[in-house]
C-alpha cells in the first residue's frame, strides 16, 4: 500500500542532462510535487548517485547491490568531490541525523561529554563553533561561505555535524573509523518539524500537506528518509553514548547535564538556541509581504516533545504516514517507539 501510495504522491521525474564529478551522478529534478515547495533556501534539487556504486571500503552490510541515491539542492555539487576526500583523523565525534531528528540537542549533549562537562567554554562559545556542520553552505541556497574549509580547519578533536546518508560520507570514514553517533525520530514528528523549518528557516510559504507530499514522496533534500535510516541501523552500535565514547560521570553530573539540555534551558542558552539562524532567515529567505505580516514567534528549538505531529496532521495524512512508517520498519527490522 506504502509503495502504491508513493507512486500517486511522485510524478515521473523529467531529467535534464546529467552532470558527473568523479564518481557522483547529478540528474536535475522537475516534478509538481518538487516544484510546490521550492523556496528560497533550497532551490534546484538533484538526484545524486553514484554510477559506480559504493566504495570497496565500505562494511559488508552496506555491500547489498541496492542502488542508493540522495535528494540534494544545487550548492551541494561542487562539495561532493570535497566531502568524499575529506581527511578524517580516529579521534573525529561526528553527530549525523536526517534534519529535525533531535540534532542539536544531540550535538550539545556529546560535546559537553566529550569535553567533561565544560559548560563555562560552552556558553562562551557558539553550538555552531565546537560543532559545526559540515555540508551547510551545500545545505541552504543563500547561507554563503564555504563550511567544508571552516570544518578542515578545526582544532583536533573535532566534532563533526552531518546530515549526509552513508552514502556521500567521506571514504577515510570506513578506514579510520571515527565515533559516528547517528539519530533519528519517528517520521511523523520529523516530518512535522522539518514543515516549521521549512517555513521559518528556508522559507517555504506553501500549504504544510504540499511539505507532507514532498516528504512523502522522497523529494526533500536529504530524502529518502527510508534508505538514511536503514544504512544506519545497518551500522548500529548498542552502547551508551557516555560509555561509547569513553566517558564516566556521577548520577549528580548526569542530573545537572539533565537540566541543562532540557528545553526551557536550551531555548534560554545563546550559544545553542540558533536565534542568529532565525533572524538571519527572516532577513535573507522570507517574502517582502512575510516580513511586514508575519508576527512570528518561532523558536529554532521548540518544544521537544513526541506526538506534536497531531497537531499539525489529518487523520487522512496521519493514517498515510502510519503506512509509510510500517513499510519501512518492516523493511529494516525496527521500530520508532519515539
Amino acid at each position: 500500500m506504502c509503495r502504491n501510495m508513493h507512486s500517486i504522491i511522485l510524478a515521473p521525474f523529467a531529467i535534464r542532462p546529467s552532470r558527473s564529478i568523479k564518481m557522483f551522478s547529478f540528474e536535475k529534478i522537475n516534478n509538481q510535487v518538487l516544484n510546490r515547495i521550492e523556496c528560497p533556501g533550497t532551490e534546484k534539487h538533484y538526484r545524486v548517485t553514484l554510477p559506480n556504486g559504493l566504495p570497496e571500503n565500505v562494511p559488508d552490510v552496506l555491500k547489498d547491490g541496492e542502488n542508493r541515491y540522495s535528494i540534494m539542492i544545487e550548492t551541494y555539487l561542487p562539495l561532493a568531490d570535497r566531502i568524499r576526500n575529506f581527511q578524517v583523523y580516529e579521534d573525529d565525534v561526528w553527530v549525523v541525523t536526517f534534519p529535525k531528528c533531535g540534532t542539536t540537542w544531540t550535538q550539545e549533549m556529546v560535546w559537553l561529554l566529550n569535553n567533561n562537562l565544560n559548560y563555562d567554554f560552552a556558553r562562551k562559545h557558539s553550538l555552531e563553533e565546537r560543532f559545526p556542520f559540515l555540508e551547510l553552505t551545500g545545505a541552504l541556497t543563500l547561507i554563503g561561505g564555504d563550511s567544508v574549509t571552516e570544518v578542515e580547519q578545526l582544532a583536533r578533536p573535532r566534532h563533526i555535524k552531518s546530515h549526509l546518508p552513508a552514502m556521500l560520507l567521506p571514504d577515510q570514514i570506513w578506514t579510520v573509523k571515527p565515533k559516528i553517533i547517528y539519530v533519528s525520530r519517528n517520521p511523523k514528528d520529523a516530518t512535522t518539524s522539518f514543515y516549521h523549518h521549512y517555513r521559518n528557516i528556508v522559507g517555504y510559504d506553501g500549504p504544510r500537506e504540499h511539505f507532507f507530499d514532498a516528504f512523502l514522496g522522497n523529494n526533500l533534500i536529504y530524502a529518502p528518509f527510508g534508505g538514511h535510516v536503514k544504512d544506519y541501523w545497518k551500522l548500529r552500535d548498542q552502547e551508551n553514548v557516555a560509555t561509547f565514547l569513553g566517558k564516566t560521570f556521577t548520577d549528580q553530573e548526569v542530573d545537572v547535564l539533565e537540566e541543562h539540555l532540557s528545553v526551557d534551558s536550551m531555548r534560554a542558552n545563546k550559544s545553542c538556541n540558533m536565534d542568529a539562524l532565525v533572524e538571519w532567515a527572516k532577513k535573507v529567505n522570507y517574502s517582502e509581504e512575510r516580513r511586514q505580516n508575519d508576527a512570528n514567534e518561532f523558536r529554532f528549538i521548540r518544544n521537544g516533545k513526541i506526538g506534536t505531529y497531531k497537531s499539525d496532521m489529518s487523520e487522512d495524512y496521519i493514517e498515510r504516514f502510519n503506512e509509510f512508517e510500517k513499510d519501512l520498519t518492516e523493511n529494516i527490522g525496527c521500530s520508532f517507539n519515539f
